[in-house]
């Protein structure tokens, strides 16, 4: 996944990240709004009923000492909350939101009579709207700044993360060498799941690098008795016997030497020598030396650069699999640089188009499904002159397909090659 993806993606912990801090940073705000706003309007309340109070007292303080009309209101002029309080209190105060201004009333009763004032509350209100109005604009203006800091803070751990995914899917696809490189910091959980990533290469390639030692090792130590079985068995004489002994021991060499092979490709000894081929001529001699029945056929092909020592190889190996595991008839297509040869068996079973083929699989159902050597041996020599090696079953009649690939130029690691062990 690119970066720009990664970015994109809204299902990625950035953008988790980024929902959760916006949902704290609102949830805070509408909080301190909403407690801002009560205690601004219990103040407003509070200083409005007493300011209302004392206009009543300073109205009838003048009213009695400069002997003016008071101001005198009669039970219908009031509302009906505020007369139920005079009635039960001798005076109370109410606040009225009405159009066009809202007031606070505050009535007594004295003598007898019932006097009232009004207190005009428009500034009051004018006030905590824009108080309000400014709690909204400054809390859309803090996640406006919060958001990207968020998204930029983030970025360092999740690019630290991506790099690990990256090293893990080279891992996956073989590349042992592969590291994260963000180095472990105390603390750092990041850090942590890229040093054990490192740790799990290390010991992979560890594990890898002793069974290919031991592979190695196996396959010289049975050369040297298994050319003494060889010499003896030519000297055994005719019979049926002699005939079961060569061929078990013709079979044994072989294995040996496909041992030797495929540790030569796992060690990386082996090395391309290319020169130009012709595809379908290098073909055809390679399905003859054979011995198997499968028909060739040239559909424009090209001369390509290439060893053609380990692409007989390939392509032999590829056609002995499809007449071992497959079912007739055998076709090889040469296509340009593209080599197919496909059978009528049941196909590549899932396993193999899934994880590719694995050595010491013989497809033998006491020894689970698969195909042995030839196959691991076809991928590693593939590897060598840089063509790509892909399995697939026939969409049709389910068939197996296996499909090679050249490059347009000869491997760019040529040179020469080491004697084979």
């Amino acid at each position: 996944m690119t970066a720009m993806s990664a970015l994109l993606n809204p299902r990625s912990l950035r953008w988790k990240i980024i929902l959760l801090v916006s949902l704290a940073c609102a949830a805070m705000a509408l909080t301190v709004g909403v407690l801002v706003h009560e205690s601004t309007l219990n103040r407003s309340m509070h200083e409005g009923a007493g300011r209302a109070g004392n206009a009543l007292d300073e109205a009838l303080g003048e009213a009695r000492a400069s002997r003016r009309e008071a101001p005198v209101v009669t039970p219908a002029e009031l509302p009906d909350a505020l007369l139920r309080q005079v009635e039960r209190d001798g005076a109370g105060t109410l606040y009225e939101d009405k159009t066009p201004a809202p007031v606070f009333w505050a009535a007594k009763k004295e003598g007898g009579q019932l006097y009232a004032v009004e207190l005009d509350m428009t500034a009051d209100r004018l006030t905590r709207q824009a108080l309000d109005r400014h709690m909204w604009k400054y809390s859309l203006l803090t996640l406006a700044v919060v958001v990207p800091v968020t998204a930029l803070a983030t970025e360092l751990p999740a690019r630290r993360l991506r790099r690990v995914a990256r090293t893990a899917r080279r891992i996956t696809a073989g590349d042992l060498d592969a590291r994260t490189e963000t180095g472990r910091r105390d603390g750092d959980e990041v850090g942590e799941i890229a040093a054990v990533v490192d740790s799990m290469a290390d010991s992979l390639r560890q594990r890898i690098a002793a069974e290919q030692r031991f592979t190695a090792d196996v396959a010289h130590e049975l050369r040297t008795p298994l050319m003494g079985l060889v010499t003896s068995a030519g000297l055994l004489p005719e019979g049926e016997a002699t005939d079961l002994v060569r061929d078990r021991v013709r079979v044994l060499r072989d294995l040996v030497e496909d041992l030797l092979e495929i540790s030569r490709l796992d060690a990386g000894a082996e090395q391309s020598q290319p020169r130009p081929v012709a595809l379908t001529e290098l073909v055809r001699e390679s399905v003859a030396r054979t011995g198997l029945a499968a028909g060739v056929t040239d559909r424009g092909a090209a001369t390509a650069e290439t060893d053609p020592r380990r692409l007989d190889r390939i392509i032999a190996n590829l056609v002995v699999n499809a007449h071992r595991h497959g079912a007739g008839p055998v076709e090889v297509t040469v296509s340009g640089r593209t080599i197919t040869v496909r059978d009528h068996g049941p196909g590549f079973p899932e396993d193999l188009l899934v994880h590719g083929p694995q050595r010491f699989r013989t497809g033998a159902a006491e020894r689970g499904r698969g195909h042995g050597l030839g196959l691991t041996i076809a991928s590693g020599q593939a590897k060598v002159i840089e063509a790509t090696l892909e399995f697939t079953n026939d969409p049709g009649d389910g068939g197996a397909v296996a499909t090679v690939r050249l490059p347009e130029a000869g491997p760019a690691g040529a040179g020469p090659e080491r004697a084979p062990a």
